[in-house]
C-alpha cells in the first residue's frame, strides 16, 4: 500500500522559496495540511499555511530540539527543502529525523558542502563541465574585468565587478573569504532540476532571467534549450542531488554557457517551473508516497512576478489577503 502524505513542513516562510513552495502545493491536488516555519514572527508564508511555528535560526543550539517537538506535535511526514539554511541540519540529522517518522528531502551533507563552497564546486566539476576560471588567489588575476564574490555567498549579495588592479587590491584588502571568477557578460539562466530519491534526474526546466532583484528572479521566460537541459541533468547526476535543485549558468563573451552556482534545494524562482507545468513540491510528495514519476510536459511561458499584500489586525490575525486561491485559516496551535 502506498503511503499517503497528510502533513508537510515548509521552512523559510519569510523568503520567496518557502512562500512559492506553499503556493505550488495550493495550486496542486495536494489536500494535506501545511505547517510553515521561520525565525521571523512576521513571515508572509505563515498566513498562507494551515499552521505555523516561529522557530530558532538553523544555527541555534536548540534548533533541533524545537524542530523535533514540532514534528511530533503536528505529526509531520515530509520536510521540504525550501530554505538554504534549514537543509543543513535536515541533512546532518537525517537519521534522527526519520526515527520521528518524518522524511527530509535533502542530499547528503557532503553534497551540500560541495554546492555551498564555490571553490569546492569548481574543483569537483571543472574537469567534466564548463566552469568559469575561479581562484582564491588575487595574484593569479591578469585579465579584467573579474568578478569577486563570497566563497560561501547566496544570490548576488556582495558580488563586485573588479575592473583593474587598483580595484582588485582594494577588494582583496577589504574582504575576506572571497573568490575571483571570470567575468561572464552574457544572459543568466536558471535551470530547475527535479531528481528522484536516489539522485536520478527526472526533469529539467531552464529559464532566462529577464530581471532579478537581490538575486531573485522577478521576470523570466522558460526556454527549452536542449544543451541546458542535458548539461544540468548531467551535473545533478554527477553529484547525485536528491529532490530539487536550481542551477545557474551564464554565457561568456563568445556565447558559451558556463556553470556559476548550484543550489541543492527549491529556489526562489521555482514557481516559474510550477507555472510552466512541473510542480516540484507536488512531485516531492508523489515521490515520498511511492509513485513513479514521468517528466511532465513543459510550456515555454513568460512569468512576471509582483507583490501581494497580507493585512493583519492588532493581534496579527488576517484582515485581508490578496489572493482568494491562497486564503486559509492560518492558526498557531
Amino acid at each position: 500500500m502506498r503511503r499517503q502524505i497528510s502533513t508537510v513542513l515548509i521552512p523559510g516562510a519569510s523568503a520567496p522559496a518557502g512562500i512559492n513552495t506553499i503556493k505550488s502545493l495550493r495550486l496542486s491536488d495536494f489536500r494535506g495540511k501545511i505547517l510553515s516555519t521561520d525565525s521571523n514572527n512576521l513571515s508572509a508564508g505563515f498566513y498562507l499555511s494551515d499552521f505555523y511555528e516561529v522557530i530558532p535560526e538553523a544555527e541555534a543550539d536548540d534548533y533541533l530540539e524545537v524542530l523535533l517537538n514540532i514534528i511530533d506535535k503536528y505529526s509531520i511526514e515530509v520536510l521540504m527543502p525550501s530554505s538554504g539554511y534549514d537543509i543543513f541540519p535536515f541533512s546532518e540529522y537525517k537519521s534522527k529525523l526519520k526515527k520521528h517518522g518524518v522524511f527530509p528531502i535533502v542530499s547528503d551533507r557532503k553534497i551540500l558542502e560541495i554546492c555551498r563552497d564555490k571553490i569546492s564546486t569548481f574543483n569537483h566539476l571543472n574537469k567534466e563541465f564548463s566552469l568559469p576560471f575561479t581562484t582564491l588567489n588575487p595574484q593569479e588575476i591578469d585579465t579584467y574585468p573579474i568578478i569577486a564574490k563570497p566563497r560561501y555567498g547566496k544570490g548576488s549579495r556582495d558580488v563586485i565587478q573588479v575592473n583593474d588592479q587598483k580595484e582588485l587590491q582594494y577588494v582583496s584588502s577589504k574582504y575576506t573569504s572571497m573568490i575571483y571568477q571570470e567575468y561572464l557578460p552574457g544572459d543568466e539562466y536558471t535551470i530547475d532540476v527535479m531528481s528522484d530519491l536516489d539522485g536520478n534526474p527526472i526533469v529539467s526546466v531552464p529559464r532566462v532571467r529577464l530581471q532579478t532583484k537581490s538575486g531573485i528572479s522577478t521576470k523570466g521566460k522558460i526556454i527549452l534549450d536542449k544543451y541546458l537541459i542535458e548539461e544540468s541533468m548531467e551535473i545533478v547526476r554527477k553529484l547525485k542531488i536528491i529532490g530539487p535543485s536550481c542551477i545557474q549558468m551564464k554565457k561568456d563573451k563568445i556565447g558559451d554557457f558556463k556553470l556559476v552556482e548550484i543550489n541543492p534545494r527549491l529556489g526562489g524562482g521555482t514557481i516559474f517551473t510550477t507555472l510552466a507545468g512541473a510542480n516540484f513540491p507536488k512531485m516531492i510528495i508523489d515521490l515520498v508516497e511511492g509513485k513513479t514519476l514521468q517528466a511532465p510536459k513543459i510550456s515555454e511561458v513568460t512569468v512576471l512576478r509582483y507583490f501581494e499584500e497580507i493585512v493583519l489586525d492588532e493581534r496579527n490575525k488576517i484582515n485581508y489577503i490578496g489572493k482568494d486561491l491562497l486564503t486559509s485559516n492560518a492558526c498557531r496551535m
